[in-house]
Parts: C-alpha cells; sequence; structure tokens
C-alpha cells in the first residue's frame, strides 16, 4: 500500500491504465478489422473460385465437361466445398464434400436468397445453416455461401455454389487475436519498464528534494539539491536551494532579533513583564524574576509558581479594559517597585499588556537621606550657632562684668566658629568626593617616617588626655605609592576618635602590615567600643557615638564617611570591629600598585 501511495506507484499505475486503455481499443479494433477482412477476403476468394469454375465448365461444354471438373476440382482447396448445379438431375459435389455436409438441390430451393440465382440469374451470397450436424458447443455450424449462375449450352439453368465453414475463418481469427493479445502482453511489459524508467528518472531529484526538505525541516538549512537536468524539476531545485538560502537568511535575521531583545531585556535595569491576553505570564527578565521572587517569598509560595501579585493583576486588568497606561506602587520586603502596565496591540486589537517595574528603594532611600542630612546639618548648626547667639548677646548687654570674664565668652564664640567652619569644610570635602571630583597625588611613600611623624604629631595630645600612643611596623614593610596627604587625613581622623574615646590610663596602638597585593592599616584603641547595632552605620553622615562614651569636645560625624571615600578613591577598603568594654579597632587595606594620575 506504501508502493501505491508514492509517486512512483501512482505514476505507474497511471501510464499502465492509460496504455492498456490504448491497447485494449486497439486490440477491439484490430480483431474487428481483421474479422471483417477476413471474412471478406474469404468471400471474395470464394466468388473469384466459384468464377473461375464457372468459366472453366462454360469452355468446356458436352464430352470435354469431365475434363472442366477435374480442373474445377484442381481449383479448390481441402477446406472449401463446391456443388455444381448443371440440371435438376446432375448435381456434382466436391471429392472432398462428405454426404452429411453436402448442399442440396431442395436446401438451395427452400432458401429464397440462394434461389435468386436461378430466377434472377445473378451472384448471391449468403451465410446459413444447412445440415444438422453439431458442434462441439452443441452449435450448427455456419457456412459462407456464394453462388455463380453457370450457362451451358442446351441447359436452361445451372449454377455453381462454392461454400466454406466458418469455424475455419475463427480459426484463423483466434490466431490473429492470440498473436494480437501475445503483442499487446509484451507491449504492457515493455511499457512498464519503460515507464519505471522513465519515473525513476523524473522521481529521483524529488525524492531528493524530499529528503532535503526533511533535512531542513530539522533545521539544516545549508541542504542543498544537486541540479541534474534543466528542465522544470531542475527549475524546481534551484527554486529549492534559494528558498534554503533565504530561509536561513531569515532564520538568522530572527535569531539575531530574538538575541538583541534578549540581549535588551536581561541588561536593562528595569523589570519587564509581558502578559497575554488571559493574564498568562510569556516573558520575563532578571529584574522581573527577583521581583516576582521577593513577591514568592513573603506569600509562602514556590520559586517556580505562576501565581501574579495581585496589584499587578489589577493594574493589567485596568489596561486592558480601559486601553489606557496604569500606574502603581507595590512595596515588598523593605523594597518599593512603582510599576507601570500599558497594553499591547496586534492589528488595533488588544493581545496583552507589558508591565515595567522600578526598584525605586534607592530612590527613596536618597530622598530620605537628603531630608536627614538637612535635619542632621540643622541639628548641627543650631548648637554653635545658638551659642553664639547667646555668648554675644551676652557681651552686648553687659552681662559679663569683667575681663576676664569677657574674653572667656570670646574665646567660646571664637571655638564655635572654628567647629562650624570645620563643618562646613568637611561638607564640601564630603561633597566633592561623593562627587568623584576626588585629586589624589601619589607618590612613593616611606612608611616607616611617615609612621613616625604622624605618631609624633599626635603624642601632646594623647599625653594631655593620658593615654599612650604607639605603632607597630612590620620588618619587612616596604615603600608603597599611595597620596600621603589624604592617607594621614584618614589616620588623623582614626586616631583623634579613638584618643576620644579611650578613657584614662588606656592605649591607642598603630599596625603597619606588609602583605603581597598592598599593606593593611589598623589603629587599634582599649576604648569603651561600639554598640553591634550601630557598626553598619559608623561610616554614614553624621554618625556620632554615644557622647556620654567621649571625652572633651565632640566632632562633626563627617570624618568616617571621609575617610571611605579617601580609602575607596585608592582603590582599597575599610572596616571596623568591636566589642563593648574591649576596644574597637578600625583597618584599611591600600593595593600595592597605584597609579599615578
Amino acid at each position: 500500500m506504501t508502493f501505491l501511495r508514492s509517486v512512483v506507484g501512482k505514476l505507474w499505475i497511471t501510464i499502465l491504465l492509460l496504455v492498456s486503455v490504448v491497447l485494449f481499443i486497439l486490440t477491439v479494433m484490430l480483431l474487428e478489422f481483421f474479422q471483417n477482412q477476413n471474412i471478406l477476403e474469404t468471400k471474395n476468394n470464394l466468388t473469384h473460385s466459384a468464377e473461375k469454375i464457372a468459366r472453366v465448365l462454360e469452355e468446356h461444354p458436352n464430352d470435354q465437361f469431365s475434363l472442366a471438373l477435374e480442373i474445377s476440382w484442381e481449383i479448390i482447396d481441402d477446406v472449401t466445398k463446391v456443388v455444381i448445379v448443371k440440371n435438376d438431375h446432375e448435381i456434382y459435389y466436391s471429392p472432398n464434400t462428405k454426404e452429411e455436409k453436402r448442399l442440396t438441390i431442395s436446401d438451395i430451393k427452400k432458401d429464397p436468397e440462394l434461389a435468386k440465382v436461378f430466377k434472377k440469374n445473378k451472384t448471391v451470397e449468403k451465410i446459413s445453416n444447412f445440415t444438422a450436424e453439431q458442434s462441439e458447443n452443441n452449435q450448427d455450424p455456419s457456412y459462407s455461401i456464394i453462388g455463380v449462375p453457370l450457362h451451358l449450352p442446351n441447359e436452361k439453368m445451372g449454377a455453381v455454389f462454392i461454400y466454406q465453414s466458418l469455424k475455419d475463418m475463427q480459426e484463423t481469427t483466434h490466431s490473429t487475436t492470440r498473436f494480437i493479445l501475445l503483442v499487446a502482453g509484451v507491449a504492457i511489459i515493455l511499457t512498464t519498464i519503460f515507464a519505471f524508467f522513465l519515473i525513476t528518472r523524473i522521481t529521483a531529484p524529488l525524492r531528493k528534494m524530499r529528503e532535503a526538505a526533511f533535512e531542513v525541516a530539522r533545521g539544516k538549512f545549508d541542504t542543498k539539491v544537486p541540479i541534474l537536468t534543466h528542465d522544470e524539476i531542475g527549475e524546481l531545485a534551484t527554486a529549492f536551494n534559494q528558498m534554503g538560502r533565504q530561509l536561513k537568511f531569515n532564520m538568522n535575521a530572527l535569531s539575531q532579533e530574538k538575541e538583541q531583545l534578549a540581549s535588551i531585556l536581561s541588561s536593562m535595569a528595569d523589570g519587564v513583564i509581558t502578559f497575554n491576553r488571559d493574564g498568562t505570564i510569556l516573558i520575563t527578565n532578571p529584574p522581573a524574576d527577583r521581583f516576582l521572587h521577593y513577591w514568592y517569598y513573603e506569600k509562602g509560595l514556590s520559586s517556580n509558581s505562576e501565581a501574579i501579585p495581585s496589584k499587578v493583576m489589577e493594574l493589567f486588568q485596568q489596561a486592558v479594559d480601559t486601553e489606557k497606561e496604569k500606574m502603581g506602587e507595590i512595596s515588598l520586603q523593605g523594597r518599593h517597585w512603582v510599576i507601570l502596565v500599558s497594553p499591547l496591540y496586534s492589528n488595533r486589537f488588544i493581545r496583552g499588556a507589558v508591565a515595567v517595574l522600578r526598584d525605586m528603594t534607592e530612590e527613596r532611600q536618597l530622598e530620605k537621606m537628603r531630608r536627614d542630612f538637612i535635619a542632621n546639618v540643622s541639628h548641627e548648626l543650631r548648637t554653635p550657632i545658638s551659642m553664639l547667639q547667646g555668648y554675644s548677646e551676652a557681651i552686648v548687654d553687659d552681662i559679663a562684668e569683667t575681663q576676664e570674664e569677657k574674653k572667656e565668652m570670646a574665646k567660646v564664640i571664637y571655638d564655635e566658629s572654628l567647629r562650624m567652619g570645620r563643618l562646613v569644610n568637611e561638607l564640601l570635602d564630603l561633597a566633592r568626593m561623593e562627587a568623584g571630583h576626588i585629586q589624589l597625588t601619589v607618590e612613593e611613600v616611606n612608611l616607616t617616617s611617615f609612621i613616625n611623624r604622624i605618631i609624633h604629631k599626635f603624642q601632646g595630645i594623647a599625653k594631655d588626655h593620658e593615654t599612650f600612643l604607639g605603632s607597630e611596623i612590620g620588618s619587612m614593610v616596604n615603600p608603597i605609592f599611595f597620596d600621603p596627604d589624604r592617607i594621614e587625613q584618614v589616620l588623623t581622623n582614626l586616631i583623634d576618635n579613638a584618643i576620644r574615646h579611650t578613657p584614662k590610663d588606656g592605649t591607642v596602638t598603630l599596625k603597619v602590615t606588609q602583605e603581597c597585593k598592598g599593606i593593611i592599616m589598623e589603629v587599634a584603641d582599649s576604648g569603651s567600643g561600639i554598640p553591634e547595632e550601630d557598626l553598619p552605620f559608623v561610616f554614614e553622615r553624621f554618625y556620632k557615638a554615644d557622647k556620654a562614651r567621649t571625652r572633651g569636645r565632640s566632632g562633626t560625624g563627617l570624618g568616617l564617611a571621609i575617610a571611605k571615600n579617601i580609602i575607596d578613591a585608592h582603590h582599597g577598603h575599610i572596616s571596623v570591629h568591636s566589642k563593648i568594654g574591649q576596644g574597637t579597632t578600625f583597618s584599611f587595606f591600600i593595593p600595592q600598585k597605584q597609579e599615578r594620575e
């Protein structure tokens, strides 16, 4: 059945049926033609023989009649019978005529057609059954009978009747039929062979095209069909190859566009979620996945859940119903997102929507920091301004009676003005650093002399606070590149904080350690320490420890923030370790190589 459904089978059956029909019609027509031709030729031969016999008899009358009969019997063949009617009483039969196959005078006269030879003196022909003989098929055999008038002297009527059984003619026809059928069978066999040869030549390229089409369907767009001919099949192969190249080009273009879209989505800072018309999620990018994971975690759902936040679905439904953009906000796990949902159109019909999620957490934190910064600056400036105002009023109102009291008030005003100046300068420095405008003057520094100079600078302050200040420098410390003024500013801030937060008879130690990638400097004190909950915020602006743990004047709260920015500018990092009652250690790392700017 597979063969019959194939192109080869269909073409073979079509050609075979066509040839068979043509041969059948041709065979029928040929058989009919040969049969009619055979009958006609037999009749003509019988008529010619009868006329020849009549002519011989007429040429040999009377005493030569016997010779004429012998000549007549020589004229006919074995299957042809002759009846010579000289008159009603003289009838001669050919020697090969059996008695049961004789055509009697009574049969002739009873037959109106045969009787016309005597009555109308003309040649007649007829096919008739005139004996009781039964054939093998129980049918009377038919004879083709030809009657020719015979004109003999002194005889009123005479005739020559010659007849032959149609069975002999049928045998000839059957022989012809068998020959024609044999030729037709040979023609069908040759047609089948020729058809298979022709079909193979035609279908071979088609089979290759089918195999190539399956290869293309599997994604092998480089598959080509060999062009073997220059006919329609060759043109089809050329078109197929062109189609493969064009399909490969289009698929590559689609793949590039898809990769480009995927790259754009994955590199976007905002989350993108594309929905189908029924609200099913089609596409997400990494920020959107993080948003969904936050929501799954908060709702206690599995990470592979397909649930969608109700706020997002509400905005999606509104955007689809109103065909307008909708905006909303959602907070999850301490983070804030702004959601913008826009409808997607396809041929003027809404086929879904796209939601853009922007993480506004940092913006909200920056806004909070801005508000806190203004509040902190206002708080820091309010105290010195109040003191300046109060002591100035006291001097103006002559509250201070002695010169010593006036100098003391003036000194307080001077100290508070210096404090305000330091605060403003530190704010300006911090602003420049956070804006990326910090300038480093990198040079090679000998650490031993550099550390000794800084320790010497703070010995007086440490002595006033009754605190021991020392240094520990490794024996294998090599010179290193950094900005000495900026690093001195960092160490000054750290050592000053350590001295102010260390009680009497405490120790402050500056340690320098060499590593393969750079140096580590540590400022350790034996002070009161920093609470664990405050450690994450010590490098933020305006952070100040509990004033109950400080001795003397309090700082502005900007020194550690400035120190962190300086270390970051050196591509290093700074950290703090502390325990209540055990002291605090600030350490920072500077890489070995610093590029000159």
